[in-house]
């Protein structure tokens, strides 16, 4: 799938139940839910979360026009050592449609309001693209709590690629197979599908919200993992190399021949066991960070 699918990509995930087209609601209704996910007021908006498994907390973010139904592939193996939160992101999924501007900000915002009510204070995260900047902005709103990341196709900033590839994305550019991903990942009906592509499309014009500057990089206190595929065609490696010199703690994987997305591209493909190694400080006094 090109386009919008290719760059923050849409899920990877097919269902076999395809939504018919419904008219939108705000939010899930609570019969409706998985046994394991529940809903939380916050920040003017209901945020669906799942939680799987026991132990140190662990946040896994999407991408942006995805769901938390992304990591599904990976909660077997995370779950038997973490504690995973697993939230739809603002406006995404089963969460409520967006009524104000999507923002990396914001989104940071959301995340620790959730973790607050669930009395999280320190935590690991993991986010794919939008995920992985949300996390940023995490990672610099209040250091103190993040304590490893790992960034997967993220960007520090959006540079001229990504900015043309947003310039094309509306509604009228999205075939008949990106309705129906986007019609299985988000629960509400085509208002929130319309919403979510025209912010996308939005994103063009958007200046304040992703401008790391190297200074703010460098007062990131958690380990970091970027890992980033040398075929990404809207952040090219420069992007990932400018975050790893600038954030002090960080390793860098390149994976070779690797998309926007490697953990979508190829899921479980060697990824898995390397992420718990870092994630579970098995590379500390071997491989030490800069």
């Amino acid at each position: 799938m090109q386009r919008i699918c290719r760059i923050f990509c849409l899920s990877t995930i097919a269902l076999s139940v395809i939504l018919a087209c419904s008219a939108p609601v705000a939010v899930a209704a609570a019969d409706d839910l998985p046994a394991e996910g529940k809903l939380v007021s916050i920040n003017g908006m209901e945020m669906y979360y799942e939680v799987h498994g026991q132990g140190e907390p662990l946040v896994m973010l999407h991408f942006f026009a995805g769901s938390g139904e992304i990591w599904k592939p990976y909660i077997p193996a995370f779950s038997k050592h973490f504690r995973l939160i697993i939230p739809d992101l603002r406006g995404h999924g089963r969460s409520s449609i967006l009524t104000t501007t999507f923002n990396h900000r914001q989104s940071a915002l959301d995340v620790f309001a959730l973790l607050d009510s669930l009395k999280i204070k320190e935590f690991r995260g993991i986010g794919c693209s939008s995920g992985g900047m949300t996390l940023l902005h995490m990672a610099t709103q209040q250091p103190e709590r993040v304590k490893s990341m790992a960034l997967v196709g993220a960007a520090s900033y959006w540079g001229k690629e990504s900015r043309e590839h947003m310039r094309k994305e509306t509604l009228d550019s999205l075939t008949d197979e990106d309705w129906r991903i986007l019609r299985s990942t988000h629960k509400h009906g085509d208002a929130q599908i319309r919403a979510i592509i025209q912010q996308f499309n939005d994103f063009k014009d958007v200046y304040d919200d992703m401008n790391f500057t190297s200074p703010l990089l460098s007062t990131i206190k958690a380990k970091t993992l970027i890992m980033h595929g040398d075929r990404d065609k809207y952040f090219p490696v420069e992007i990932p190399l400018e975050m790893y010199r600038s954030i002090p703690n960080s390793y860098l994987w390149i994976v070779p021949n690797g998309g926007h997305l490697p953990l979508q591209d190829n899921p479980q493909s060697g990824y898995t066991a390397t992420l718990l190694q870092f994630f579970r400080g098995e590379w500390e006094g071997k491989n030490a960070p800069r």
